[in-house]
């Protein structure tokens, strides 16, 4: 046997050893019995899938789950009849546990109301397309009003609320067409409704400016929470045309009171001379000019 024979007959030999000992072990690994490590649980009520805002919850949109009893959800409920007929505040996705912080009081109905804050109002702008900022105005985002209001002498647009949240867009009907086609709703739409978060200051604003002239929706980074101070535009300025100083009002010039003239002495007129003359039996007195 050559030398080239017997290091192929080496190789063979250690490769068919390095196989069955490699198979060895892995039926001795796949005989080893299981051994079932119980971890703690307990039940809470999750989504049995994702849920709109507003609605009722039933039995139908919940289940139970288990859920480890090292980590507990602050806030979680064991039964379904904790969450049963409670509206919720806002979006929960697919076995998702029901919070306390997004549930109402069995007391405040259903729908959108018990979703506002105290002091807030929930106000529907009518938008299209292009005042909906094109379909991007999801509940959550933050946007600015601006109004264009046209008289005889001049046109103006300028921002009149900013900051305002949306709380929901399009009816309900509409809402419930955008979930099932699992579209954007202002995308899908020629028109739709806008709700809008807003104080009744702001309110009271947004209803004179739908009135007086058209809004357009602007919208914003939602952590720039500044809000926009403008001092609004007119075509002029628009054109890029001077446009002339306003006119100052001339202030009134005070004058400080005059004195009294002083009197004006005038001298009295020189005395002239007179001279007595007698003449015969006669006497008179005669001026003499000098």
């Amino acid at each position: 046997m050559d030398r080239s024979t017997r290091h192929i007959l080496v190789i063979a030999i250690a490769v068919l050893t390095a196989g069955l000992a490699s198979f060895g072990v892995y039926r001795a690994i796949t005989n080893r019995p299981v051994r079932e490590v119980e971890v703690a649980s307990r039940y809470v009520v999750v989504a049995a899938r994702e849920l709109p805002p507003g609605v009722r919850v039933s039995k139908d949109d919940v289940r139970l789950a288990a859920w480890p009893d090292s980590s507990p959800v602050a806030g979680s409920h064991s039964s379904i009849d904790d969450v049963v007929n409670r509206a919720l505040l806002a979006t929960v996705v697919e076995n998702e546990p029901l919070l306390d912080n997004k549930l109402a009081n069995r007391d405040a109905g259903a729908g959108l109301p018990p979703s506002i804050p105290r002091g807030m109002r929930a106000m529907a702008v009518r938008v299209n397309e292009v005042i909906g900022v094109a379909g991007f105005l999801d509940p959550g985002t933050r946007v600015d009003l601006v109004v264009t209001i046209r008289n005889e002498n001049e046109t103006t647009s300028r921002t009149v609320v900013s900051n305002v949240q949306v709380l929901t867009s399009g009816t309900r009907g509409e809402q419930e067409k955008a979930r099932t086609a699992r579209t954007s709703l202002l995308a899908s739409a020629a028109t739709a409704v806008v709700t809008l978060l807003v104080s009744p200051q702001d309110a009271e604003r947004i209803a004179l400016a739908q009135v007086e002239g058209q809004i357009m929706l602007v919208l914003r980074n939602p952590l720039d929470t500044a809000p926009t101070e403008t001092t609004g535009i007119r075509i002029a300025a628009l054109m890029g045309e001077a446009t002339p100083p306003p006119v100052v009002p001339a202030t009134p010039r005070v004058s400080a009171p005059r004195p009294d003239p002083k009197p004006v002495v005038v001298p009295a007129a020189p005395r002239p001379y007179v001279v007595e003359a007698i003449r015969a039996a006669k006497r008179t007195e005669e001026e003499v000019v000098q």
